[in-house]
């Protein structure tokens, strides 16, 4: 896994995605700088953490985003045992 931590160049990076409009100029911007594939799996890992803080099962969640058992497990490791900040970002989302 990569080095984590702050460092310039990325953090260069998040502060250019905080000065984002509105959701189609962060579609177009995240569009620009991430492949097709690397999208995708954003996205569904989005939706995983999503589905699984709603409570549904892994078979659920593969049938609903065709993820991996393993994305799944990576995905909840990420709710239980990471920064919080997805489920933060879950919740305040869901508040919309």
């Amino acid at each position: 896994m990569a080095a984590k931590g702050k460092r310039k160049h990325s953090m260069e990076l998040y502060k250019a995605i905080l000065t984002l409009k509105d959701e189609d100029e962060c579609f177009r911007f995240f569009e620009d700088v991430c492949s097709e594939s690397e999208l995708f799996a954003m996205e569904q890992r989005y939706n995983v953490a999503r589905m699984l803080d709603e409570g549904h099962t892994y078979l659920d969640i593969q049938d609903e985003t065709n993820a991996s058992t393993a994305t799944i497990s990576r995905v909840g490791r990420a709710l239980s045992e990471g920064t919080g900040a997805i489920g933060e970002v879950i919740k305040r989302a869901g508040q919309k």
